[in-house]
């Protein structure tokens, strides 16, 4: 019997956004609310968020940064302290202008970012070089009214995290700035098994009221990039707008030095998209809800369900997350289910391999299946299996990434590639903004980043033959 939420599924090469959406809906991983652009977070993917949650919360706790939590509404006039900062937002923000029966005397915003707060607090309880540095980090959802949406990409309501974090020195600002991107791109790499292009935006680009804005892009199937995580240098732009003093070693009033950095459930839309295939989802195993689904054939026999969850329980004790499909569905349904969830590894146990105390087990990311001892050395086995499963899914993802990064030293060049082929095309720019635009109008492409650490290959930006030096890469993008 085949299952019918694959059959549902648009095949990516017809729709990929079509395709998305059912994979979301298909494998349950949300449902849409009543109201547009507030999503339901289904357990399945609010599991798998909970797992980015806690690998990164460790290393940011690794890091020195301690957890906080601030208010979900800001005044009006605390937003509108930053000028480059309420620009950026304003179009975004919901507004509260009532308390219960009562017209408040001041808007509040509910909070589309929450540097303002942040900033407001510190120059509270900063006075002197001892209080630095502050390294804060809050877990939370943010809302900006957004007018096209999609599940995780895109929301109008989304969970994120965001660090706050204010120096002494301008060089310890700057160096939180690329540990923490260092962080996002390892933690990309190490859990989600998505290789990322990483460098820093544009002036047009970056974030509202940054001086350096340092980003992680990640490359789908259909060949569009997907910003998954920023890291901001603020320098003193902030400090000075909300007065943010400190007494230095030297007995002098001086301004901190900030940062803030941030990724989101924006991840999920990315794991979904760089991994998936045309039956579903296909899970990097360390983030993966279940990372083993145990299924009986013939398991109304004698002694099968036992087996099955005799295995189930080995598992979990050796800390493997497993599951025993155990409902009345024929196995063929089960198998499919399975797939669509993106389960990394399937153990097929019948009356058969009990007799011949092994399993099958099948993968994934490849459809392989072998056989296997149902002995002690099982865990081990399904151990070795799911650190294979990640890196053979990091090295696909990696081999689709480098290959859909192309040169183009002439504008013609440029457009057709962006055109027929898609991916991060790379040019020479000369640094102008009204290049960007032209691109953007042209083609619909925006610039990822500014790749600081590879040589130049031309001496002139394509769009207008001005001198060019920095190396910038181009993608259409989510």
């Amino acid at each position: 019997m085949a299952n019918k939420k694959n059959e549902a599924i648009t095949a990516m090469e017809d729709d990929f956004a079509q395709w998305y959406t059912d994979v979301c809906k298909k494998a349950e991983l949300m449902d849409y609310s009543s109201i547009k652009g507030f999503i339901i977070y289904r357990p399945y993917s609010y599991a798998m968020w909970e797992m980015i949650q806690q690998y990164m919360d460790k290393k940011f706790k690794e890091t020195g940064h301690e957890n906080v939590y601030m208010p979900l509404l800001i005044p009006q006039s605390l937003l509108q302290k930053e000028s480059d900062h309420v620009e950026g937002f304003a179009p975004e923000c919901a507004t509260v202008t009532k308390g219960g029966l009562d017209t408040l005397e001041e808007n509040l915003l509910i909070r589309p970012t929450s540097e303002t707060l942040f900033c407001e607090h510190y120059a509270k309880i900063v006075n002197s070089y001892r209080d630095l540095p502050k390294l804060y980090n809050q877990w939370c959802s943010v809302v900006r009214w957004e007018k096209t949406t999609r599940p995780f990409l895109r929301g109008a309501e989304f969970l994120w995290q965001e660090g706050h974090t204010v120096h002494a020195t301008k060089e310890e600002a700057w160096a939180e700035t690329l540990q923490m991107l260092k962080i996002y791109e390892d933690t990309a790499r190490e859990l989600l098994a998505i290789p990322m292009v990483t460098g820093r935006k544009t002036e047009k680009e970056k974030f509202a009221g940054a001086e350096a804005t340092y980003t992680i892009e990640a490359l789908m199937h259909d060949g569009k990039a997907l910003q998954s995580g920023t890291s901001h240098y603020f320098g003193q732009g902030f400090a000075k707008a909300f007065d943010m003093k400190f007494l230095s070693k030297e007995n002098k009033l001086e301004y901190v030095y900030q940062t803030s950095w941030g990724v989101s459930t924006r991840l999920i839309g990315a794991i979904i998209m760089v991994h998936g295939d045309n039956n579903g989802l296909v899970l990097p195993p360390r983030v993966a809800p279940i990372q083993v689904m145990i299924i009986p054939i013939q398991q109304q026999k004698p002694g099968v369900l036992d087996k099955a969850n005799e295995v189930m329980e080995q598992l979990k004790a050796a800390g493997i997350r497993a599951k025993v499909d155990a409902s009345d569905k024929t196995p063929g349904w089960k198998f499919s289910d399975a797939e669509m969830r993106g389960i990394p590894l399937r153990i097929e146990i019948g009356p058969r391999d009990i007799e011949n105390n092994a399993c099958v087990i099948a993968k994934r990311n490849d459809g392989t299946k072998n056989t296997y001892s149902l002995d002690e050395t099982l865990p081990d086995t399904i151990n070795k299996l799911l650190d294979t499963i990640h890196d053979e899914m990091y090295q696909k993802a990696l081999k689709h990434r480098d290959e859909n990064i192309r040169q183009a030293t002439t504008y013609d060049q440029f457009k057709d590639i962006i055109a027929t082929k898609g991916g991060y095309v790379k040019i020479m720019w000369c640094g102008d903004e009204e290049c960007e635009n032209k691109i953007k109008a042209d083609t619909t492409a925006t610039s990822r980043c500014i790749k600081e650490d590879e040589e130049a290959f031309s001496d002139v930006c394509p769009v207008c033959g001005k001198p060019a030096k920095k190396v910038v890469y181009f993608a259409k993008s989510y």
